[in-house]
This record gives structure tokens, C-alpha cells and sequence, in this order.
């Protein structure tokens, strides 16, 4: 007995100090390095800015960019309470009609009021996102059908190839005179401006998906293909439990890729074009050339990447709840 509890001291003895050091060694790298990283650049940006002198004054630093983050949120509670008000105001005439004449029918007109940074963020998220779903809903069955025969890739491919290199800003004025062309409703359901940016997107989304699907599915382990051929699954029941689990890894890859390389793409077309969004908002103020201008352009430059980095960590966590894979989701 006695031999058994020194043996398991000194056990633990070993232990215990080594998984502290690993505890601590996990909590340095996950949050003292990028925090000390963090401050070394606001340090680096504090110091280079106060020495950058521009035509609208000094560079903006970070104070000066968090005191018009708050301006900007302050900006846009007033534009909600001016759109309360305004609605307001409409329900207490229509009431006032309605006493006075029960058969006049209530109209309520929409707020036209100036769309807020608060507003453009949101305006951006749901062109980008709306862009990449119609996308991938094109691109996946596009790729898996390519992987699946090469017949149809040796078809497909050259095109894809063609216009893989082609910047999608490039498609931006074409796109633009056909939406013109074709949508021509007298009372549109989604505005012009809105379709434009996301049919850009869509087109900037398509090859990496294809490709990276395409790829994923032509790479299958062949024991998986003879298993299904062993079985005799039928097309659709082979896509759906051998192809796609063996291939989701690159279909995310692909999926990745295009979401990234579309958010860069929305704000530069928002601003080429000026759709409503982030990448107008940036263009505005950079025309507007007020002694605030510059700080609120670093905040847009500042949300844009935070929402880029988001959107790209809910992609790899989409990832990791539906690949069987877990090591490939880096």
C-alpha cells in the first residue's frame, strides 16, 4: 500500500507542474501575443500618425477614430428617433382623417431619411451575403457535376479558365446595362442598385467555389466510389453520402475563398458605382473633405476588416459543424 501512494505522488508530482506550463503556454499564445500585438500596433499608429500632416489635416489616430465611432452611433439613434417621429406623425393625421371621414383609406408614406453607417453595414452584409448564397447555389452543383465526369469538365473548364482572371469590377458596367435592360418594373420589389452589387458578387464567387468543389469531388478515394459502386447506389444517393461528405473539406475551402474575395469586391463596386453601402459611405466622405473625414473613413477601413475576419470564423465554424474531417478545418 505504501509503495502504491509513493508511486502515485510522484506521479502527479510530474504532472501537474508540466500541465500548468501547458495551461500557461495556451493562455500566452491565444491571448497575451495577440494583445501585446494589438497594443504594439495601436502604439506603432498613434506614433506615425501624429507626423502624417494631409490636406484635411493631421492623420487620424485611434483616439481620434473611436471619438467618431461614437459620433457615427450617435448619429444614427437620431435618424431612428427622426424615422419614429415621422411615422408618428402619420399614424396621428390618419387618425385625424379617419374621424373626420370613415371611408378615407390610410396611407402610410416611407421614410426617405439619409441611411446611416449603422444602416450602410447592414445594407453591405445583406448584398454580400445574398451574392454569395445565389452563388454557391450555381457553383456547388456546377463543381460536383465537373468532378463527376470528365466529359463535362473538358467541356467547362476552358470557360472557366477564361473567365476566372477577369477582375469582377470589370463586370460591374455590364451587369449594370442589363439590369437596366431587363428590370424594368414600374414599381420594383429590390432596387436597381441592390441587384447590381449582388449579381457582381455572384460573379466573383462562382470560380473559386467551382474549382475548389470540382477538385474535391474528382479527388475522391476511389475505395469510396467502389464501395458505392458495390452497393449500387443510385446518382443522386452517391452525391448525397459519398460525394459530398468526401468533399466537403474543399467545397468550404472554395466557399472561403469566395466570401473573402467577395467582401473586398462588394465595397470597391459600392464605391465605383455608389450603391448604397459601406464602399459609399468611404467614397462620400472621402468627397465630403471635412476635418472629420479621415477618421470616419478609418472607421469604415476598421469595420470592414472586422466584419471580413467574422465572416470568414463563421465560415471555418460552419465548417467544423458539418465536416467529418475536423483536422482539415484550419
Amino acid at each position: 500500500m505504501s509503495s502504491t501512494t509513493v508511486n502515485t505522488g510522484k506521479f502527479y508530482g510530474f504532472r501537474l507542474p508540466q500541465l500548468e506550463s501547458n495551461l500557461l503556454g495556451s493562455a500566452l499564445r491565444l491571448v497575451a501575443l495577440p494583445l501585446l500585438g494589438m497594443l504594439a500596433f495601436l502604439l506603432l499608429w498613434s506614433v506615425t500618425a501624429q507626423n502624417i500632416d494631409t490636406s484635411l489635416g493631421k492623420f487620424p489616430g485611434p483616439a481620434a477614430v473611436m471619438e467618431q465611432f461614437n459620433t457615427l452611433y450617435g448619429e444614427h439613434q437620431r435618424s431612428r428617433e427622426k424615422e419614429r417621429a415621422f411615422y408618428e406623425r402619420q399614424e396621428v393625421r390618419n387618425a385625424e382623417r379617419l374621424a373626420a371621414d370613415p371611408g378615407y383609406e390610410p396611407k402610410i408614406r416611407a421614410y426617405t431619411g439619409k441611411e446611416t453607417f449603422v444602416d450602410q453595414i447592414g445594407t453591405s452584409l445583406v448584398t454580400v451575403m445574398s451574392g454569395f448564397l445565389l452563388a454557391a447555389a450555381i457553383a456547388i452543383p456546377l463543381g460536383i457535376a465537373i468532378g463527376l465526369s470528365k466529359t463535362l469538365n473538358s467541356a467547362i473548364n476552358p470557360i472557366v479558365q477564361i473567365f476566372k482572371p477577369v477582375s469582377p469590377l470589370a463586370w460591374l458596367p455590364l451587369v449594370t446595362m442589363v439590369v437596366s435592360a431587363l428590370y424594368t418594373s414600374p414599381d420594383p420589389l429590390v432596387a436597381k442598385s441592390f441587384l447590381n452589387s449582388m449579381i457582381t458578387v455572384t460573379l466573383c464567387c462562382l470560380w473559386p467555389m467551382v474549382i475548389n468543389t470540382a477538385v474535391g469531388v474528382a479527388g475522391i478515394d476511389q475505395d469510396l466510389v467502389n464501395v458505392s459502386k458495390v452497393l449500387r447506389l443510385p446518382p443522386l444517393r452517391h452525391v448525397q453520402k459519398i460525394v459530398l461528405p468526401a468533399s466537403v473539406p474543399m467545397i468550404f475551402t472554395g466557399m472561403r475563398l469566395s466570401l473573402g474575395v467577395a467582401w473586398m469586391v462588394l465595397i470597391a463596386a459600392e464605391m465605383l458605382a455608389q450603391n448604397p453601402g459601406l464602399g459609399k459611405f468611404v467614397w462620400d466622405e472621402f468627397q465630403n473633405g471635412s476635418s472629420d473625414s479621415l477618421a470616419r473613413i478609418m472607421a469604415a477601413v476598421l469595420v470592414i476588416g472586422f466584419i471580413g475576419f467574422l465572416l470568414d470564423r463563421g465560415m471555418l465554424m460552419l465548417q467544423q459543424l458539418v465536416s467529418w474531417d475536423k483536422g482539415s478545418n484550419q
